[in-house]
């Protein structure tokens, strides 16, 4: 039993450190030229929640005086997963010394977000010239569906207008 001038040490042995093989968790990889990056988005936040350590993307989970060390190793871990789901050229543009996951975070977002209007037209520009051509019903609509999808994420949805 510990008294109120004696600190606990617990050792790092809780879920998250559990976790070696990110991948078979977020099994996609964040990449530039696939445009996934709400997919990995929602996938990557869904993982952190699952594993209590989501405040360190969103900026609500922030160290004290009391807990410093065991916070920026969760920092570290979530720096870690990360890393282990984007494409290989991505740490280059993302990796900064000292960096939080918050930081790394944010500068993802920006990243794929970044130009959002010049996207969105093109985006639509694809769906509305969009041809069957040779492709199978099913590979036209998945790419309709992708379109479709990738306008709403840069908030540009598209409108179904009556004939």
């Amino acid at each position: 039993m510990t008294g109120p001038s004696q600190t606990a040490v617990t050792p790092n042995t809780d879920t998250p450190f559990g976790i070696i093989q990110i991948r078979g968790y977020i099994p996609i990889q964040l990449d530039m030229n696939k445009l996934n990056y709400d997919v990995w988005r929602e996938l990557f936040e869904t993982h952190c929640s699952s594993f209590g350590v989501l405040g360190h993307l969103d900026g609500s989970s922030v160290p004290t005086a009391d807990d410093e060390k065991q916070w920026k190793e969760r920092d570290g871990l979530v720096k870690m997963w990360i890393y282990g789901t984007v494409s290989e050229q991505l740490p280059d543009t993302i990796l900064k010394a000292k960096s939080k996951a918050r930081d790394i975070w944010l500068t993802l977002e920006e990243l794929f977000r970044d130009n959002k209007e010049a996207r969105s037209l093109q985006y639509d520009n694809d769906l509305r010239t969009l041809e069957i051509g040779d492709m199978s019903i099913t590979d036209y609509t998945h790419k309709l569906k992708s379109l479709s999808d990738l306008l709403a994420n840069l908030d540009s949805p598209v409108s179904i207008e009556p004939w």
